[in-house]
Order: structure tokens, then sequence, then C-alpha cells
């Protein structure tokens, strides 16, 4: 076999190239010579067959395509060839029988987590300020401008410059000369020692351009999006500004909150700017409230947990044509480990599922999953036919560039983070993740709206593959970066967290990177490691507005 190509499924007509392959060059495969009849990319395919105009392209054992013209054997597949084509699907009745993976290693580990007194547990312990309008975003920065520096929380810099120390010394009388050689970096492991409250992991500030303006079904999904933030187990409660008169109204977030969970406790301050007697005013009574639902939530300590209490989320973004046979199998056996040893999973991008209908319903644990997980594939992608677009516009230009030329191909590889286990439920938009397993969860296939959505939905920490490399992060879920390719994990080594790309260069194995991602996800879980997204303090927040985005 030459380990310069692939073929992913026996059922496969298409062969991945794993570094760049040149016109003429012979490679061989399963007792076959393939000439090649053009130069081929890393991460993109060849057919191994000669393909007439119409004919089925065949990648990870489902249908990615059909051919738009005649495709010799040994030439690269591309959107000039190449047109989008899914199989249709049928519900039934499955008998499911799943072989679990060995897990006897973690059978036993916990991870400290902090406990809520609604039986939850979270991974981190954050409050939250946020708006209910998008007319409150500018006061929300006038809060977030008088705490975070104030109570010792990064920014996500390296360093912060503490200018303080200079209008101290200068009120006292000290001498310019003496001003200029004052020490004034903090370096943020120093600065995160001058924190106020130990036991908080930071104030976080969401802002949005919503709750007014749209339609009013708009502003509802925002209040039940907001709710699942306060719900969510990394949250110890929140701060919510409201101006008064906007169609998302406090009652229908109060509303919300009690129909999403019945036993909701935490502190919660809502003020309307409105009803205060001037600006400053409002805002000083937003830091105090805040000030206060901080000393309430430093008093909660970290205690052990065992790993069934984890809710993680699963997220790709900026995929390539290595995604699907290196970082997200990856996450697929994680995502077994983690069933397996009673934890629960959110596979997310209903866009991004297209072409693997079949696998899923046939993985529903019941035909009334398998029924909803179809309607709501089958009224997404009405609505974005109706706006003259459709799941076939999916893959970007990026995603195209490095080999994922179809939105069936870029799914078939998507699909894997979710691992092989049967599927407990399916979700729409905003609701909470109830039963311990993998979920379905509907979200657009765009990364900061559907890692929204899967914060929203209760995840407590949310795996990101990539190919290209993206910034994208999450204010109350930490987000674990996985790179699909050597390349990149050196490339942008300040965002990625962890190197898949091993598993192409034949260094790792998927079981051994998937054993290697729980126990990076334990750690994190406890508070022993930080994700680089949360350094950054990349706290990406867009709530889905339920239009088409893709």
């Amino acid at each position: 076999m030459d380990s310069s190509v692939l073929k992913v499924h026996i059922d496969d007509n298409l062969i991945v190239a794993l570094q760049d392959l040149s016109e003429g060059e012979v490679v061989a495969l399963d007792g076959h010579t393939f000439k090649l009849k053009t130069s081929v990319p890393a991460k993109h395919k060849f057919s191994a067959v000669n393909l007439e105009p119409g004919d089925a392209l065949i990648m990870y054992g489902v249908l990615i395509g059909k051919a738009k013209r005649s495709i010799s054997r040994g030439e690269v597949v591309t959107i000039d060839n190449v047109k989008h084509a899914t199989q249709r699907f049928e519900l039934a009745e499955k008998d499911i029988s799943w072989i679990k993976p060995e897990v006897s290693r973690f059978t036993n580990r916990t991870f400290m987590g902090y406990h809520r007194s609604d039986g939850k547990v979270g991974t981190a312990n954050y409050w939250i300020v946020m708006p209910l309008v998008f007319c409150e975003n500018r006061n929300i920065e006038m809060v977030r401008d008088a705490l975070v520096e104030e109570l010792g929380y990064s920014t996500g810099k390296d360093y912060t410059l503490d200018v303080r120390r200079l209008v101290n010394k200068y009120q006292n009388g000290s001498a310019i000369d003496s001003l200029m050689k004052e020490e004034l970096i903090i370096p943020a492991e120093q600065q995160k020692q001058r924190q106020l409250f130990p036991n908080v992991d930071g104030v976080k500030f969401l802002t949005h351009d919503g709750g007014c303006g749209g339609t009013r079904q708009d502003s509802d999904t925002l209040c039940a999006l907001l709710s699942g933030y306060l719900n969510n187990p990394n949250v110890a409660g929140g701060t919510v500004l409201s101006l008064g008169c906007q169609n998302a109204q406090v009652k229908i977030l109060e509303t919300a909150i009690k129909k999403l969970n019945p036993k909701f406790n935490k502190p919660l301050y809502i003020l309307g700017q409105q009803e205060s007697n001037s600006e400053p005013e409002f805002i000083a009574d937003a830091v105090k409230q805040t000030f206060v639902g901080l000393v309430e939530a430093n008093q909660i300590e970290r205690e052990a947990t065992p790993l069934s209490e984890l809710v993680v989320g699963l997220e790709c973004g900026g995929s390539d044509g290595f995604s699907g046979i290196s970082a997200n199998p990856a996450v697929g056996h994680f995502s077994d480990l983690l069933v397996s040893l009673g934890g629960s999973v959110l596979l997310s991008e209903f866009p991004e599922l297209n072409g693997v209908e079949q696998e899923l319903t046939d993985r529903c644990s019941s035909l009334a999953l398998a029924e909803k997980f179809k309607s709501l594939m089958e009224a997404y992608h009405d609505r974005a036919k109706e706006s003259g677009s459709g799941f076939d516009a999916n893959p970007s230009p990026g995603n195209i560039k490095d080999g994922l030329i179809t939105d069936a191909m870029k799914s078939a590889g998507a699909a894997k983070k979710g691992g092989t286990s049967p599927i407990v439920d399916v979700l729409d938009y905003t609701e909470q993740v109830t039963t311990s397993g993998l979920n379905l969860l509907c979200t657009p296939g765009n990364d900061v709206e559907s890692t929204t959505g899967l914060a929203g939905s209760g995840a407590t920490i949310t795996l990101f593959t990539t190919g290209l490399g993206t910034p994208t992060g999450n204010p109350v879920s930490p987000v674990i970066k996985i790179s699909s390719n050597n390349k990149l994990a050196e490339r942008m080594h300040d965002i990625i967290d962890i190197n898949a790309g091993t598993i192409i260069t034949g260094d790792d194995t998927i079981a051994s990177k998937g054993e290697e991602i729980l126990e990076y996800v334990i750690a994190v879980a406890s508070g022993d490691k930080m994700p680089n997204s949360v350094r950054l303090a990349q706290d990406d927040f867009i709530p889905w507005k339920r239009g088409i985005s893709l």
C-alpha cells in the first residue's frame, strides 16, 4: 500500500491524496496501480474508475456527488467536473446494536466540577452580563470597562498595564524621572493571581443585534437562547440589562427560564433602563448587583465528579480534505468513549449532515426521533431553497480549495464527529440536553452561530475541529481546537490545542488520538488546563435568527 493515498471506505470510487501528487505519477493501493491523469493536491481526491456524466461518486461509503462530464481513472475531481448529489433516505424501525469501545482506563476517573443546586455540574464558574436588546450593548461595554481589570480578570492579552500605579505615584508627588522607571507590565498569570474572586473563572459580557426590530419569533427565540445561557451549568448567575420597550420583554425571558428549568434558582438581576433615574445610576446599579452576585458565586468550589456529568458539544469550522479522516473521526472515538461512560455529546450543524441522513436515522433509538430529525432537516432545506439557495451552497471557498468540493462530501466527513453510538435525542435550536448519550442539535453550519447554540443547549465544553484554522470561541463553554493536519498545528500553535494531523502521518491512530482528547477534556473540565480560545478571550456570541444561515 502506498502511504501517499487512502481509500476511506471499501465501497468508495474516490481516493484521497495524502500528499501532493504529480501528473503521470503512479501510485499503488489495494493491489491496484493508478497512473495519474492530472496533478492531485494533498487533501483532494481522484477517481479510481472511469466515470460518465451522471455517474455516482462515492466516498465514506455514501453518495457525495455525480459527474458533470466524463472523468478518467486517475483524474482529480473538482467543482468543474462534479456536482452535489445525495442519496434518498427512508424511515423504518431499526434494531440498533452497538459495540462499545474499551473504557476500563477511564471507568473510575473523575473531573473537578462545579455542582449546581439543580443537580447539574459545570466545568467552569462564570458570571454573565447580557442585554435583552441591542440598545443596551453600549451599557454592557460600560459595565465591562468598570469591572474586568479592577477584578483581576484577563482580557485575552498576554499582559496588562498597571496605569493605576502611575496615577498613585503622580498623586503622591513622584518626580517625572521616577515615573519613567515604574514597572507597569503585569503578565497574564500574575494578573490571574490578583483576582478578587478566585473561584469565579470570569465575568463574561454578551452583546448581540437582536431583541427588537425583527420578527416576534426572533425575539422569542433570543429569550429562549439567553435563558439557556443562564441555565448552563458553567454559569453561576447573571445580570440582564433591558431597555423596556423592546420585543424581547423581561416576562418572555422569565417564562422561558421557568419552562426550561422549573428548579432554576441562580442569582439573577434584571435592570430596566427606562425605569432608572439616569444612565450613570443605571450602570452603577448594574455594577453593584454584579459585584454582589460575584461574592455569592465565589463561595462555590470544585468537587470530584463522575465523567458521566460531562456534556460536550461537537463543532467543525474551516474544514479541509483531511478533517473527515483525522480530526473528525478522532473526535468520534472520543464521543463513543464518553457515551460509554454515561456522558452526553451534541452533534450540531444540520446543513453539514446533508447526505448522511440515512445513517443517522438508522441510528435513532426510536422512529419518533428519526421522524423529528427528518422534519427538521426538510424544513431547514425548504427555507434555504425558498431563499434561492440550498444545502449544496454550504461549502465555503476555503473548504473547496482544500478538497471539500460538495456539501455531501463535507457532511460525510463532518458526521464522523458523532462516532457510532445510537442517537438518544434530537433537539431543535435552544432545546436542552436531558438524555445521556449522542444528541443531534439543529443549528446552522456557521461556526459562531452553531457554537452559540451548543452552549445555549447545555454544552459545558466544546470540541472544535479545523483544517484551515479559526479563532472562534464561546463565552461560557470552553472551546478546544483540534487540527486535522500538522502544518496547521505548527503555523497556528497559539490557537490549536490538539493536533490530529499525526493520524495522517501514521504516528497516531484514531483510537489513541480519541483517548488523548478525552484526557485533555478531563484536564480542562477540572480547571487544570486552559484552552487557547479561553486564554485569548475569544468570546464569540451570535444568536441564530432562524432565517437562512448555512
